[in-house]
């Protein structure tokens, strides 16, 4: 099938153009320009589905797509799933070896792929496709040498916008493909037709039936619809905020790990200091903001003192340009409302021509002197409007760009190449172009921060997401339970009653540890410890939001300074952790033991082991510090993991010394602060841990550890807005609550619920469980410096 299917394509494509016919049109043409979905290596196509129409830039129609439906989700699963069985059994050479049989095909039918793009509105290069799939075929080749120990998910799903690009879709699909999964592809309307072709393409170069399955129609409850197949493993989202959201919440509770990649919408700064080469950041200003295709906005952020010439050149350089068309009728008065505001703030515009007064186009617009709580630069309308704000000092420049709850990119412009350096490392952003912009190359990870997304593209670090460790089952599958999220974890905390009392001793009350400081709960209120046979062992504080808030407030005031600590530094202070713990392991032991009903001897080993983690991650501190990755442009570019910020942790009821003394040592590494809860079974080891920490030398704030109900504190921590991340060891309930809540505002998630994984064994660690949980712990910004 594959060779006739290759002749064919070649045949139709050849007979075209010789008629003068352009070759993406003939082949739409071959398919009647009604594409069916792409399901078990094969175009499928019924009779009765409904379908949606593709239009070019004028509105005319290019094709339609089908609208699939529930038994066509339902069968690109099963596909996959054959598919997987066969694509995940090759060996790593034969993988690759397919991969780069598709570079030759692909530079064939690239005119027809490029000008199928460009009917479609969906600009992407084939040179930019041909070198992502000449980087991740290299990958498919090494991965079991070069990423041992760690296995491909099964079947997973790709899901992009409307409005996202081919580029940000195989971004996606070929690294998932190179580890040794198998894909469905899920593109938006504009994205549909060239991945159709794409598909035919991997077919003719050999990928066998099922391994990539491309369904089309409503984005949303595609996705959705996927998803709860027990057979998927694995859903990531390319595109807007708004339908990432719905997307994570539709599958909270399904037990399938969902990731977002927000780059469309994102407001990203272009920051002119004085030091600059003004006419070529004016220069970059124009393409980038007018001319480039966009998936974000920008917003210009101009030094005061060259701010007269910046203004003097942007006009000289737009005058002569035309109306930029707007994607929908319907953004014309989005543009027209947000042009209307600024100037009622005090801001003047840069146009080259004045506008129409109505229709879908609009003339590029600089907005000068707008203030950086105005509209246009917090919530941008869809048009090419391009905010320009001053700035005095180079830290208020810094402080100006990262004023946007958006952190997906950032171009300095600037001849002094320490101020470049210093000021990337403080932007919050996953990549920063120093006199450069919009460059991109999958040799780097492309990670958002803020609200711009969970997920990492891109590089070495975006493969794990599409891997697992060898030693940890695959997460089991459920239905979504009744949660009400507007209750959860709104209840007090049950109350126990003991099933006798110990006579010869008095329960201790134990303090919880906020701010480098043991304190009572806010409410007052303790929980009794019970010993193994029921009997009260002592009380523990009841904490809840108000005692989350505080540890919140002492993390911020101390992270940015352990963040900017030498990796030495925090090493040392992790070593003096160990040594601390040394000194009072009979103690640790004996906590272990009557709380746990351990024997002394494993209770005592068990210290021993959270002794050697210390050690490990202190070790670790120093040797994690990314790379400079070989890139094919002129210049260099710097791979950085940088700390989450302030990471929420609900620890396991197995292994409780162990287990926090592991999560608390991974955090605090990478320069993360972290706020603990311990399990309620068992919380006393980690409250006896609380003399360890005041005695090392960590600063108060960076740990805070507080007791009570688990769903209670888990909700507090979700509902921070300042909390970056949260690991959650808990019930099917709690894990479903967290997908559904943690979607905005956007936090990374690590789940486990213990009802389903079983136990895991922290004794037996294994690389790939610290490798995990430090890729849990950093997200990662790429930094680009060209050279002449």
């Amino acid at each position: 099938m594959t060779a006739a299917w290759s002749h064919g394509v070649y045949t139709c494509v050849l007979l075209f153009v010789q008629m003068n016919v352009v070759p993406s049109s003939a082949w739409l043409e071959s398919h009647s320009r009604a594409l069916g979905l792409f399901i078990d290596g094969k175009f499928v196509r019924s009779a009765d589905r409904q379908t949606c129409n593709v239009t070019d830039s004028s509105g005319g129609p290019v094709c339609s797509t089908v609208c699939a439906v529930d038994e066509d989700a339902s069968l690109s699963v099963s596909s996959g799933a054959s598919g997987f069985k066969a694509w995940s059994a090759l060996p790593c050479h034969l993988r690759a070896k397919t991969l780069l049989r598709l570079v030759s095909s692909l530079q064939r039918h690239g005119q027809c792929l490029s000008e199928l793009c460009d009917l479609a509105q969906s600009p992407s290069s084939p040179s930019a496709l041909v070198r992502l799939l000449q980087y991740y075929s290299g990958w498919a080749q090494l991965r079991d040498s070069l990423i041992p120990d760690w296995t491909p998910r099964g079947v997973v799903v790709v899901v992009v916008s409307d409005d996202c690009s081919l580029y940000s879709l195989m971004l996606k699909v070929l690294p998932a493909l190179a580890m040794g999964n198998a894909v469905v592809a899920i593109p938006g309307v504009g994205t549909a037709p060239p991945v159709l072709l794409l598909a035919q393409l991997f077919v003719e170069a050999g990928l066998p039936a099922g391994v990539l399955n491309v369904v089309t129609g409503s984005v949303l409850s595609l996705g959705s619809k996927v998803a709860q197949n027990p057979h998927v493993s694995y859903v990531t989202y390319s595109g807007n905020k708004k339908d990432g959201e719905i997307l994570c919440r539709a599958t909270a509770g399904m037990g399938v790990p969902v990731s977002l990649s927000l780059s469309l919408g994102a407001t990203c700064p272009f920051i002119i200091f004085e030091s600059a080469d003004i006419d070529s950041a004016v220069d970059g200003v124009i393409e980038t903001a007018f001319k480039k295709n966009r998936e974000c906005q920008w917003m210009l952020c101009v030094q005061e003192s060259v701010w007269d010439s910046v203004v003097a050149r942007l006009k000289v350089r737009m005058a002569g340009m035309k109306s930029v068309p707007l994607l929908a009728e319907g953004d014309r008065k989005l543009v027209d409302a947000a042009v209307q505001e600024a100037q009622q703030q005090g801001a003047t515009l840069i146009q080259p021509c004045p506008p129409s007064s109505s229709g879908a186009a609009y003339p590029p617009t600089v907005l000068c002197g707008v203030a950086p709580s105005c509209t246009c630069v917090v919530t941008p309308s869809p048009g090419p409007l391009l905010p320009l704000l001053s700035f005095r000092s180079h830290g208020e420049g810094v402080t100006l760009g990262n004023h946007s709850p958006h952190g997906q990119a950032a171009s300095l412009w600037t001849e002094d190449l320490t101020l470049a350096l210093e000021a990337a490392k403080s932007l919050s952003v996953g990549a920063v172009w120093v006199n450069s912009h919009s460059v991109m190359d999958p040799s780097l990870p492309l990670s958002g921060h803020k609200e711009s997304g969970n997920c990492i593209d891109g590089g070495k670090e975006g493969l794990f997401q599409f891997l697992r460790p060898s030693s940890s089952p695959p997460l089991p599958r459920s239905s979504p339970a009744s949660v009400d999220y507007s209750t959860f974890g709104t209840a007090a905390s049950a109350a126990i009653i003991p099933e006798g009392s110990n006579s010869s001793s008095t329960p201790r009350s134990y303090l919880q540890y906020v701010g480098g400081k043991q304190c009572k709960s806010e409410s007052g209120s303790s929980v009794c410890v019970l010993a193994p046979g029921g009997t009260v062992l002592a009380y523990c504080p009841d904490g809840g939001r108000k005692d989350v808030r505080n540890a919140v407030e002492a993390a911020i005031k101390v992270q940015p300074g352990w963040m900017k600590k030498s990796p030495v530094a925090r090493a040392q202070s992790l070593f003096s952790l160990a040594e601390t713990l040394e000194l009072k392991r009979r103690d640790m032991a004996v906590s272990l033991h009557s709380q746990t009903g351990l024997s002394l001897e494993k209770a005592d080993m068990e210290v021993e082991l959270s002794i050697a983690q210390l050690c490990d991650w202190a070790a670790r501190c120093d040797k994690e510090r990314g790379g400079v990755p070989s890139v094919p442009q002129s210049g260099s570019a710097l791979s950085i993991p940088e700390a989450l910020g302030v990471v929420g942790v609900v620890l396991p009821d197995s292994s409780p010394l162990l287990s926090m003394v592991s999560l608390l040592a991974a955090a605090v590494a990478m320069g993360n602060a972290v706020i603990m809860v311990p399990s309620p079974k068992y919380p006393l080891p980690a409250l006896e841990f609380i003399q360890v920490l005041q005695s090392s030398d960590l600063p108060g704030g960076v740990v805070s550890i507080i007791t009570g109900g688990r769903d209670q504190l888990t909700q507090a921590l979700a509902n921070h807005s300042v909390i970056k991340a949260i690991w959650y060891w808990g019930s099917m309930e709690g894990c479903q609550f967290l997908q559904h809540t943690c979607a905005s505002p956007l936090k990374s998630l690590w789940l486990h619920c213990q009802e389903k994984d079983g136990v895991r064994d922290w004794a037996q660690p294994h690389a790939s469980l610290q490798e995990e949980m430090w890729r849990q712990a950093v997200q990662w910004k790429s930094v680009w410096i060209p050279t002449a």
